[in-house]
């Protein structure tokens, strides 16, 4: 396919898609991609998300689906491997969609959820967060992009960065380094609190957390230079809570600005993973149960991975 022709297929897809399209890669007008963004609390992925909310949560739980707890329909996904059904996951996708938050139905579910959803762990409201950085980083993403007070979370974050500038899930078991998986996590958080407030009291802390990630390349071993995971060199949407190289540079785009010459490998590495059509595939999809499926599954194109590589790959090189 031509670039036009990548194009017009993404524009196909779900308005979730269509409207990222237009803003990230068309440069459409503000008003045409604000009319299109209004469609995804209203028809498509997000509303069938929304409308599967029930008593102020999805699944029963916070992270976890809620005991009794059954799908409405057949079961899509593993059973037995991680649920992806829950509020947190939820939201997340909701997030990732791009719904906007001002949309009534969509202030209502998170009010709910600010009102209702519990974590499993200690009870705490849903936007006061738990133990784990990389779920209170995606808290706090969550509420800073729904416009929920989630300061304490933050400040939870910002006393447990490690001295390498990231930060690890196992820290309370006694590790001393960083996890790409809970930095990133983090990271997001930090950025969408930072802009959402407008406060840089956390950017001394998000930028050593990227230097945690810079000074590896987004995926090497600082000790030896060696690839850490290969699964991080496969992208994946949703990326739930693990990290991918492809994440890694969505995240930095989203910072803007020129990008840092040590993301050039990781660049290079979504680039090898075009296909002849002009499109990625989805790869490595995170086994777990989920509402409904998005895509066609590892292997196929994928408009989400598609629509990812080619915003990164146009900031990176300034196209």
């Amino acid at each position: 396919m031509s670039d036009d022709d990548v194009t017009s297929w993404l524009l196909a897809g779900d308005p979730a898609i269509r409207w990222q399209v237009l803003r990230d890669l068309t440069h459409a007008p503000e008003q045409e991609v604000a009319a299109e963004r209004a469609l995804v609390a209203t028809s498509g992925w997000g509303k069938r998300l929304l409308d599967l909310q029930a008593d102020g949560q999805w699944a029963g739980g916070a992270c976890f689906p809620g005991q009794g707890w059954r799908p409405p329909g057949p079961v899509v996904g593993d059973p037995e491997a991680q649920p992806w059904v829950a509020t947190l996951p939820t939201l997340r996708l909701l997030r990732d969609c791009g719904v906007d938050p001002a949309d009534p139905a969509v202030r209502t579910a998170v009010e709910e959820v600010r009102d209702t959803s519990r974590w499993e762990y200690a009870g705490e409201p849903f936007f006061e967060g738990e133990v784990e950085p990389c779920v209170n980083g995606g808290a706090v993403a969550l509420g800073a992009y729904f416009g929920q007070d989630v300061e304490g979370i933050v400040t939870r974050l910002l006393g447990e960065q490690l001295e390498d500038g990231g930060w690890n899930c196992e820290a309370e078991n006694g590790s001393t380094r960083s996890s790409f998986h809970s930095t990133i996590c983090v990271l997001d958080g930090l950025l969408e609190y930072e802009r959402a407030s407008g406060t840089q009291d956390v950017s001394a802390a998000r930028r050593a957390g990227e230097e945690y990630l810079l000074s590896r390349d987004l995926f090497r071993r600082a000790s030896t230079g060696e690839v850490v995971d290969p699964d991080w060199l496969q992208f994946s949407f949703p990326p739930q809570w693990h990290y991918d190289v492809l994440r890694g540079l969505d995240y930095f785009r989203a910072v803007g600005g020129t990008p840092d010459p040590r993301l050039a490998e990781a660049a290079d590495q979504v680039r090898d993973k075009q296909q002849p059509d002009g499109t990625w595939l989805q790869e490595n999809t995170h086994r777990g149960l989920i509402h409904f499926e998005l895509e066609d599954g590892d292997g196929a194109p994928s408009r989400w991975n598609t629509l990812r590589a080619l915003r990164v790959l146009r900031w990176h090189d300034g196209a």
